[in-house]
């Protein structure tokens, strides 16, 4: 992975992490996401939605220039506010705009 690719992960970490805690939930990036396995976990960012003592959500964060890889995800999400995918045999995955992921959030912490 070149410098470039590395630094353009870390912006990406560093917004999601920002952005959680501009609506007052505590995120965390985790050092060297990706290339080792702190606390024995290879994820990207921890999620506090619930409160610092309660488990974390952990997460992946993946930034494409072009989109590539997404631009299907986004026709098939439209203007709908989730999207769910299933593969035969396996749980279905969830795609949420921001909008929609801060809204459950805000509405979860009341």
């Amino acid at each position: 992975m070149s410098k470039s690719q590395r630094d353009k992960g870390l912006r990406a970490e560093r917004e999601i992490v920002d952005r959680h805690k501009a609506i007052n939930v505590h995120a965390e990036r985790i050092p060297l996401s990706g290339a080792s396995r702190y606390r024995g976990a290879g994820h990207d960012v921890d999620l506090y939605p619930f409160g610092r003592d309660a488990a974390p959500l952990v997460a992946e964060v993946k930034a494409r220039g072009n989109g590539s890889g997404f631009t299907l995800l986004e026709k098939w999400l439209g203007e709908h506010q989730v999207l769910f995918l299933r593969r035969d045999r396996a749980d279905p995955l969830v795609v949420l705009p921001w909008s929609t992921w801060e809204t459950l959030l805000e509405k979860a912490r009341r």
